[in-house]
């Protein structure tokens, strides 16, 4: 499998386990459901680091869409390269960054990590269209 298919696949377990954390926080919060939380789907409060961590898991499903598409567009495509490589390197670490300072509010990294994800993306981009 190719460096880029790798962190594809990366990237996939990474978005798929960020809700771990937020359900780790409705749990120590709220303790464990019960039948009527079945019946009512309203979100049970949370602590302000638990909302953060369901943000951070909703915007690593968000971004992922098109990272996941540009990558497996080159594979097709045959388009990989030490670039594209980089690119999908760098994403990963990226967004594990993300999650992180989302989680603890630290400030200005959150917004720097999210950018250069991004810029990532459009690198990718530039890949398959050039």
């Amino acid at each position: 499998m190719t460096v880029e298919l790798n962190y594809l696949a990366y990237t996939a377990m990474l978005t798929a386990a960020l809700w771990v954390v937020y359900i780790a926080s409705q749990v120590q919060t709220n303790g464990f459901l019960t039948q009527q939380n079945y019946v009512d789907p309203a979100p049970r409060p949370v602590p302000l680091w638990g909302q953060r961590a369901h943000r951070a898991y909703l915007n690593a499903v968000e971004a992922f869409a098109p990272f996941a598409t540009l990558v497996l567009i080159l594979h097709v495509t045959n388009q990989e390269n030490s670039t594209t490589a980089f690119l999908t390197m760098a994403y990963f670490w990226l967004r594990v960054v993300h999650a992180a300072v989302y989680w603890f509010a630290v400030p200005y990294v959150r917004t720097i990590s999210f950018t250069l994800g991004f810029l990532c993306v459009v690198g990718l981009f530039w890949q398959v269209v050039t």
